[in-house]
This record gives structure tokens, sequence and C-alpha cells, in this order.
């Protein structure tokens, strides 16, 4: 009994010690949630552990048990009970229901991270070989690419695989919804810390949303295995107070706007060169 008290006494130190810590070496549970859906996420997997927790040890105390109750040196001449209808009943009816308890607010959870009944803005999210591409379409309908920074060019303070050259950039505590979908092949979206984890499937279109309370950045990973540099689409959102995101958007309308009134003319004297960003520049021909 003293045994089993401290080794409980040690997993829950240790599980809460790491429950509302961020992403850090030997790491038990989730990062520090950033959105209450995530901490919805986090208290229903709590729940589930300790149901399987009491589940296990009970079993495990049953094994024992039938092993040491029933060992061929207790009992030389073996009982000839093959049924009892009350226990069959119950080890039937109890999982079943022990399964509808914990389906019914895992259903709630799962409807709930796909919509909201109202949103402030929208994201479109477009996973490529290997990158992502972001859309802006209630700020003026600008894009940009993200793409991984190699390690040869990172700075001090950059996380190696976890660095992108252009984060997407969302309001702090304001409904962001988020329509995900492919350009090529299949990529997956995910947000450790926001609890997404959504397709990205070509020609079709996955929706899902946060709200972020917390100003600052956050990082995942494309969790698909979508070729040969799946490990490489790292993907980092970073959050900023409403003022700062529309000055945000005030300079990336300049920055990654697409100027649809130039038309491609061989007359023309000026030549069109469009950058990896997808931002057109005009540069005269020598």
């Amino acid at each position: 009994m003293a045994l089993m008290k401290s080794f409980f006494t040690i997993f829950l130190t240790l599980f809460i010690s790491k429950l509302h810590a961020s992403a850090t070496d030997w790491q038990l549970s989730f990062q520090n949630p950033a959105t209450d859906l995530m901490k919805e996420v986090v208290t229903l997997h709590n729940g589930i552990l300790i149901v399987m927790t009491v589940i296990t040890l009970f079993v495990l105390f049953l094994l024992f048990y039938v092993s040491f109750r029933f060992s061929a040196k207790r009992n030389p001449v073996p009982s000839t009970t093959t049924h009892n209808t009350i226990i069959e009943i119950l080890w039937t009816a109890i999982p079943i229901v022990i399964l509808v308890v914990m389906a019914i607010p895992s259903f709630k959870l799962l409807y709930k991270q796909e919509k909201s009944d109202s949103y402030d803005m929208t994201v479109k999210v477009i996973g490529h070989q290997w990158y992502w591409e972001y859309e802006y379409p209630d700020h003026g309908n600008f894009y940009f690419e993200s793409y991984m920074i190699e390690e040869e060019d990172l700075q001090k303070g950059d996380l190696r695989l976890l660095t992108v050259d252009n984060p997407l950039v969302i309001p702090a505590n304001k409904n962001i919804q988020i329509l995900i979908t492919a350009g090529d092949v299949l990529h997956s979206w995910a947000m450790p810390s926001m609890g997404i984890k959504t397709d990205a499937v070509p020609g079709r279109l996955n929706e899902t949303w946060i709200n972020v309370k917390e100003p600052g950045t956050y990082r995942g990973q494309c969790s698909e295995i979508c070729g040969r540099g799946h490990g490489f689409m790292p993907v980092v959102v970073k959050v900023l107070p409403e003022n700062e995101f529309m000055a945000w958007v005030n300079e990336a309308k300049n920055n990654y706007a697409v100027n649809e009134d130039i038309e491609l003319n061989e007359t023309l004297d000026n030549e069109i060169i469009v950058s990896k960003n997808k931002i057109i520049q005009l540069e005269e021909t020598k």
C-alpha cells in the first residue's frame, strides 16, 4: 500500500509540474494552452487518463488475484464452473457505460473545434511542398508564403526547424476562422498549444478556428508525411494586440500586395519580376 501511494505521488508530481509549462526537455504532457479550446482538450485528456489508470490498475489487480487465488497449488481440483450470467452481463455493460460517458464530452469538443457562432476575421492556409501560404481575404486579399529558415541562416535565439521567414500574424482575443487546403499533396496544419491539427487536402476546404488570449509567438509543424521535405514545414503564428495587428496589416498590404492592373505586354519597356513571396515589382530593363 505504501509502495502504491509513493508511485501515485511521484506520478502526479511529474505530471502536474509539466502540465502548465511550455515545451521543455523531457516534457510529459501538453504545452501551455493558448486557447480555451486547448484548455478543454487538456481537461478531457486528464479525465480520461484517470479513468484509464483506474481501469488498468483494476485489471492488474484481478490478474494478480486470479493467479494467486486459483493457482494449481491452491486448487488441485479445478472448478467445473464455466459460466456466470451476472458477471458476464456486468463485464459487457460496464465498459459500454464507460465508453458512452467518455464519448459524450469528446463529441461535444470535436464539434466545438470545427465552428464558432461568429468570426472577426478569416485566414486561408494552403499547404505546398514544402511551405505554407497564408491569405487574408478580409484585409485586402493579400497573401504571402512562409518558408523555414535554413540552419545556416538562423539568428541568435532562433529555433532550429521551427523558425520561418514570414509567420502567420493574427490579433489576440479575436475569433479567427481558419480555412485549410493544399495545392499538391496531403499536409496537416498543427498547432499543439492551440489544440489544432487539421488536414490540408487538395480540392477540399477544411475549417477550424482559434481565439488566442495572450500575444506571443506560437509554433507547430506539418503533421502529415507529405514527402521528403515533411520535417521542414514549421508553422509559426505571431499573435499581436489588435492595434499592432492593424498596423502590421497596413504594412503587409504594401509588402505583399499584388497589383492586378499590371498587364503582360511584350511592348512594355518594363519587366515584371515575381519574388518568392508573390510581391510583384517593376524593374527597368537595361
